[in-house]
């Protein structure tokens, strides 16, 4: 496959024009200016390494990196934190390692522990718990632990409320399900609720308003920009199956 090497060149001189136009502003073009002209990228990352990122910046970027390449490091390394020190901190950190890592029972078990005393009602615990327990399809325990965080600001527009939502379908609650959807429904955004909104009215044998909700999908989908599209692409992938099969039905 041919490969266009002009966009490294531009890359190249993008990096440049960034480096040299901080350098001036710090007034330290003497320092660096002829590293990052007569070196173009090496002289540019190093000028960013040196001079743009803090060190608590190159600290998280290698700390990211080090967990997305060993994910086992990072859950060792939180282990041994919170057998060092039993706060609540250091439990919900491994929690979320854990449950990042599909560890998911470990991470609700540590979840279940982290909802006491003065965290009885936790926001950022109680809305992973709520993801944790849809991996494990426990629909029960999400509407449990839905209807106590339901007013608090941050959930009426999570996934946490979509998953409370359908949770509420499984659990022979309709109505209240179809009253949550209907809050997260909007127009170019959340695919994901909207696809399992569909879904249940699929189950609701209400084929129509279902099929209506997919055709919007894919309508909005050509109107979407580039990122927009890669980000929600899984549920428009969905939505364009169950057309599909809904229409060889017909």
């Amino acid at each position: 496959m041919f490969f266009d090497y002009s966009y490294i060149y531009f890359i190249t001189i993008v990096l440049q024009v960034i480096c040299a136009i901080h350098c001036i502003r710090r007034g330290n073009q003497n320092k660096w200016i002829w590293l990052i002209v007569f070196l173009p990228v090496a002289g540019s990352l190093i000028y960013i390494f040196s001079e743009m990122l803090t060190g608590n910046d190159v600290n998280k970027m290698q700390s990211g990196m080090s967990a997305a390449f060993n994910p086992s490091g990072k859950i060792k390394k939180l282990e041994n934190e919170l057998r060092f020190a039993d706060t609540f901190k250091n439990k919900v950190a491994l929690a979320d390692a854990y449950l990042e890592a599909g560890q998911t029972d470990k991470a609700i078990e540590l979840y279940e522990s982290c909802l006491a005393g003065n965290f009885m009602v936790h926001e950022h615990v109680s809305m992973q718990l709520i993801h944790a327990y849809a991996d494990k399809k426990r629909f029960e325990d999400i509407v449990t632990i839905g209807k106590k965080i339901y007013q608090l600001p941050q959930f009426t527009r999570s996934r946490a409320h979509m998953l409370y939502a359908v949770a509420l379908s499984y659990t022979g609650h309709p109505d209240e399900a179809e009253q949550e959807f209907k809050l997260l429904k909007g127009r170019f955004s959340n695919y994901e609720s909207r696809y399992r909104y569909a879904g249940f009215l699929q189950r609701m044998n209400r084929n129509d308003e279902a099929k209506k909700i997919f055709e919007e999908m894919l309508h909005e989908a050509g109107h979407l920009s580039p990122q927009e599209k890669r980000a929600n692409k899984v549920w428009f992938v969905y939505a364009k199956d169950e057309l599909k099969k809904m229409n060889g039905a017909a």
